[in-house]
């Protein structure tokens, strides 16, 4: 009777886990080939490791019988670290710049439908079920745009849809969205911030002139903050030339001192300096800025310490710096320990070659994600790597 209570709750347990999604396990050419040959689409959830809404998708949503029963059914499915092997070339490909993006190609690797975020189950079927509907889909839903549509939810939703992918086009949808609006709220208001790339942008005129109604529900504080960013990224990307990778300093230092210190301006623009570097793969420029910069780290919160943290261990092979990144970590976990940034620390400490205390965070990390329902495999490698040694 014991052997097949066990066999039983095997069995029960191997059942629930192929309720949900089945995702492929292999590249991506062979993902198209497939879907060519059962003429069915490719549902791609566009993922990152650290983003917090993609785990939650996979632990609340993906695992759901009736997401399974229609994605397994309709779709070819599979699932890509959008930073990481083919996944980086992917995601220039389509354009993913926020995640989860989730993508429906055709078996020749054309998008016909896409959206993103966390998406509750019935939601996200029915995302699903307009993938498969031509009538639906964003190319008819963009031509039905071209073509005059002016219903305030219609272009609401597209505008929403495209806001990641394509900013232009979602502008101009914004913009007769709320040429007809003469009161906002507060669904409003959101997508208008989250719309304006630059000061250049016809939102950013929509924000001015409605600055009266829009700071009924925003603070005025927070209205003028976000001006002042907008202003702020407007100048830093006109200072770049990303074809010869060269900042204009003098432009930006000029612009910048309209609405800023020059204290304020030149912490900025080195900062801008660091972050590009890393971006073009500049690592000794990088590792110099970053190391300047944060000399005083005493003001910065937890999860920014660590991000620091992580990208020094990713990048950085200088000894010397990587310890000043253990004590960045060091700090973070001081202020908020967490799976994320003990596992950081495990991993630096590793790199440093100090085993001992890599083993020992490692272990801390894992205990940490367990009790936080976390997916701690990476963190459970290393450790077994450590054991091993």
């Amino acid at each position: 009777m014991k052997k097949l209570s066990i066999f039983s709750a095997l069995f029960i347990g191997a059942f629930a886990l192929a309720q949900g999604i089945k995702f492929e396990d292999t590249n991506f050419t062979t993902i198209l080939a497939k879907a060519k040959k059962e003429n069915k689409l490719v549902f791609i959830d566009a993922y990152a490791s650290w983003c917090g809404p993609c785990k939650l998708m996979v632990k609340n949503v993906f695992p759901q019988k009736p997401v399974g029963d229609y994605y397994n059914a309709h779709f070819v499915n599979a699932k890509i670290d959008m930073e990481k092997g083919e996944g980086v070339d992917l995601a220039k490909k389509y354009n993913v710049k926020a995640f989860p993006t989730y993508l429906f190609v055709d078996g020749n690797g054309e998008v016909v439908h896409r959206t993103l975020g966390y998406v509750e189950e019935n939601d996200f079927i029915q995302f699903a079920k307009d993938a498969g509907d031509p009538s639906k889909r964003i190319g008819t839903l963009k031509q039905k745009f071209e073509d005059g549509e002016k219903d305030p939810e219609f272009l609401k939703n597209l505008a929403e849809l495209t806001m990641y992918n394509d900013a232009e086009f979602s502008g101009r949808v914004m913009e007769r969205y709320f040429s007809g609006k003469t009161e906002l709220d507060k669904n409003d208001i959101q997508m208008l911030l989250s719309g304006i790339q630059n000061s250049d942008s016809p939102m950013y005129k929509v924000f001015q002139a409605k600055k009266a109604e829009i700071t009924k529900i925003l603070p005025v504080e927070r209205y003028d903050a976000f001006d002042k960013n907008i202003k702020l990224n407007t100048v830093l990307k006109k200072s770049y030339n990303a074809d010869t990778k060269t900042w204009n300093d003098n432009y930006f230092m000029a612009e910048a001192q309209k609405f800023l210190t020059k204290d304020e301006a030149e912490k900025i623009l080195k900062r801008a300096k660091a972050n590009r570097a890393l971006k073009n793969k500049d690592i000794p420029t990088y590792e110099k800025l970053s190391l300047d910069l944060y000399k005083d780290t005493s003001a910065m919160g937890s999860e920014e310490l660590n991000s620091l943290a992580w990208d020094f261990f990713e990048n950085v092979t200088n000894k010397a710096s990587l310890e000043k990144a253990v004590v960045w970590a060091q700090e973070s976990v001081k202020k908020d320990e967490n799976y994320a940034n003990t596992d950081t620390l495990a991993n630096l400490y590793n790199k440093v070659g100090d085993k001992k205390n890599a083993k020992l965070w490692a272990e801390k990390s894992i205990e940490l994600a367990k009790k936080t329902g976390q997916d701690s495999g990476d963190t459970e490698k290393l450790l077994k790597s450590l054991n091993v040694q």
